[in-house]
């Protein structure tokens, strides 16, 4: 799911970016909060914490643009607007939907009337559709017509034994004896989707809450939402323009450098030419990748093995509908895993694809293509103009061992906060991890007495 440090000679003050006289500094004036990276952790903790009062909001960005991991852009090769990666959204999302309820932003997004995942298995040719029933009573997975072919009714308590599993456990050991077909048809997906591990490596741990908010909540809270223009119109660009409507001030293509500490909190911002010296009550929120906050944090124990995403979109010459109108489409037994279309774009993710994202775009769009003309049924089309989006460090890897190293929301220091989806929020990395932890940043700072 989705940014996410030299010395400072003299007086610490803010400049701005095309002027040369300085500005008063901005610790002088109200309680600041200074945000570092407008992906969706700093976008959810700065939308959390204007309006409150007492305290001003300032975001820094490194890049030119907002959402980080979560983006769109206009596509030469496609002359389309496309998600550099897919984020799947689902009906038990509270902090995102929360998120958009604050921008006014969630009707920008648009989902099927009821909970329905078709999946087409390439090995076997066969095709199923899961069925998640309204109601927390599963009996969805007595009905063989809504349930995975080879499956049968007690396959899917196997999924309770994640619930027990210790931290160390994996995926795959918790489930060991469980029967093949539930495996590799329903957990195995799941695991590389959620966890972008594969079921060796991925923690239970953080599987389980997956399970137990969705299937262990009925349809509703399984049900896919896309956005209808694209991640960055509909949900990164109305969350800057509320920044902005409520006296926000959104600063990008500025990257930090350099922290400056005293004993217990830190002291000031280096950003090259323009610095900030921190009052008594500002507050730092780090929302950068663990590798950045690693670098300008000593000390700092942060989850620092990754694991890639690769996503390959295609342009077809008519708009592409899936099956059961659903918007996505699982794929079993070969290298494409989801299928998600907009329009003309059919676009592809693949998680856990560090070894495939060694191999050239080229290569990498001929073997996805492959799949894509199994499963849409174009064995005999052509592969059509296309874009390989290769998100080499794209999460944390999500792995018992990584587990214990996620960073909490209070930092060491008195005033620096943390957030980004691989702090310790109980959940995985994706988009909804993200949104949770910068409102739970934001939180933990208002719960703290405002400054006078």
């Amino acid at each position: 799911m989705e940014g996410f440090g030299l010395p400072a000679r003299g007086r610490l003050g803010y400049t701005g970016r095309h002027e040369r006289a300085p500005r008063p500094c901005l610790s002088s004036m109200s309680s600041i909060v200074h945000i570092i990276g407008a992906g969706m952790a700093g976008l959810a903790c700065a939308t959390e914490l204007v309006g409150r009062g007492g305290r001003r909001v300032v975001l820094h960005e490194a890049a030119v643009q907002a959402g980080g991991r979560c983006r769109s852009y206009h596509d030469d090769v496609l002359g389309r607007m496309i998600d550099n990666g897919n984020h799947l959204i689902l009906g038990a999302n509270p902090a995102l939907f929360h998120y958009l309820d604050t921008i006014g932003a969630r009707a920008r997004l648009t989902c099927p009337a009821a909970a329905i995942f078709p999946f087409v298995d390439l090995r076997t040719g066969e095709r199923w559709t899961v069925r998640p029933n309204r109601g927390r009573l599963p009996w969805w997975i007595f009905a063989p017509s809504r349930r995975i072919p080879g499956t049968i009714w007690s396959d899917y308590l196997s999924g309770l034994r994640l619930a027990f599993a210790p931290k160390s456990a994996t995926v795959a050991s918790a489930l060991r004896g469980a029967r093949r077909p539930i495996v590799e048809r329903l957990f195995e997906p799941l695991t590389v989707a959620v966890l972008n591990t594969s079921i060796e490596e991925g923690a239970a741990a953080l599987l389980w809450p997956v399970m137990r908010l969705t299937f262990g909540a009925g349809e509703a809270a399984c049900r896919p939402y896309f956005a209808r223009q694209g991640l960055g119109p509909d949900l990164v660009q109305p969350g800057i323009a509320y920044l902005k409507s409520q006296g926000a001030e959104v600063r990008l293509g500025v990257r930090l450098r350099r922290l400056e500490f005293d004993q217990n909190s830190v002291r000031a911002l280096d950003f090259g030419n323009d610095n900030f010296a921190l009052g008594q009550d500002d507050y730092l929120v780090l929302a950068v990748p663990p590798s950045v906050a690693a670098d300008l944090v000593p000390g700092l124990k942060a989850p620092l093995e990754t694991r890639a995403i690769v996503n390959a979109h295609y342009l077809l010459n008519e708009p592409v509908t899936l099956p059961e109108d659903s918007g996505l489409l699982g794929v079993v037994g070969g290298t494409a895993q989801w299928i998600f279309a907009r329009g003309h774009v059919v676009s592809v993710t693949v998680s856990a694809a560090d070894a495939l994202a060694e191999r050239s775009a080229d290569d990498i769009a001929a073997l996805i293509w492959t799949d894509v003309a199994i499963a849409l049924d174009r064995r005999n089309e052509p592969m059509p103009p296309h874009r390989v989006v290769k998100e080499k460090r794209a999460t944390f890897a999500q792995t018992p061992a990584m587990l214990g190293l996620r960073a909490p929301t209070q930092g060491h220091h008195a005033n620096l906060l943390f957030a980004g989806d691989w702090t310790d929020t109980g959940l995985p990395a994706t988009i909804e991890g993200a949104v949770h932890s910068g409102q739970k940043a934001a939180r933990h700072l208002l719960s703290r007495p405002r400054p006078h």
